[in-house]
């Protein structure tokens, strides 16, 4: 596992710490996928040994370890040490570096696909659109995005899995706006509901 370490912000390290405290309790509520029909969708659009960028990684289960059981190469990121530390023992086949989300350096058109499936919605918001402009740099011409965003627009931190997390984002028109002007073409959009939860589901392909 890869690591770099820079200064997070107040409300990035809240995240940060919180995975951190409670990597073990989420990994255990969180390692059943239930959005199988929307990944399964993304895949099917990938060339056979795809590159994958798998961001907010986490514990691995069950994104990541989905992706590499269907035969794509995929780099794991996350900021986490504790998750990351489950991740390598969970998905031994995949590459995990610790890393911020909103500081990737990877080259221009390194990755076929990228993944972000309910880690965005910790990013403070007034950085997704460097965040989205910087997916489309990474990703290569007509690659392939999944993301999850928030189904309301809010900003807040509160009680998660008994130690606090800090939520951030927009309402689904203003992050479909943000993901189109940074140049990606819209292949579904959708809000999903799911054990009480919500999220705003997008699957894009980018335009170069």
């Amino acid at each position: 596992m890869e690591r770099e370490s820079k200064v997070l912000t107040e409300k990035e390290e809240i995240v940060r710490k919180g995975y951190d405290l409670m990597a073990g309790d989420y990994h255990d509520q969180r390692n059943i996928f239930r959005n199988k029909k929307e990944l399964e969708e993304f895949t099917s659009l990938l060339p056979r040994n795809a590159n994958v960028l798998d961001l907010g990684c986490g514990a691995g289960v069950p994104v990541t370890k989905v992706l590499v059981e269907s035969g794509l190469s995929v780099t794991g990121v996350d900021f986490s040490e504790s998750m990351l530390n489950l991740a390598t023992k969970n998905v031994p086949e995949a590459k995990f570096i610790k890393k911020n989300m909103t500081e990737l350096d990877f080259k221009d058109n390194s990755f076929n696909g990228l993944t972000a499936c309910y880690s965005i919605i910790h990013v403070p918001r007034e950085k997704h659109v460097p965040l989205f402009q910087t997916f489309h740099r990474i990703l290569k011409p007509n690659g392939i995005l999944l993301i999850s965003m928030g189904s309301t627009g809010w900003e807040g931190t509160e009680e998660f899995h008994g130690t606090q997390m800090f939520w951030s984002h927009y309402d689904p028109e203003k992050t479909l706006q943000i993901l189109t002007d940074a140049g990606f073409e819209i292949l579904f959009d959708k809000i999903i509901a799911d054990v009480g939860e919500k999220h705003y589901w997008i699957l894009a392909k980018n335009r170069k």
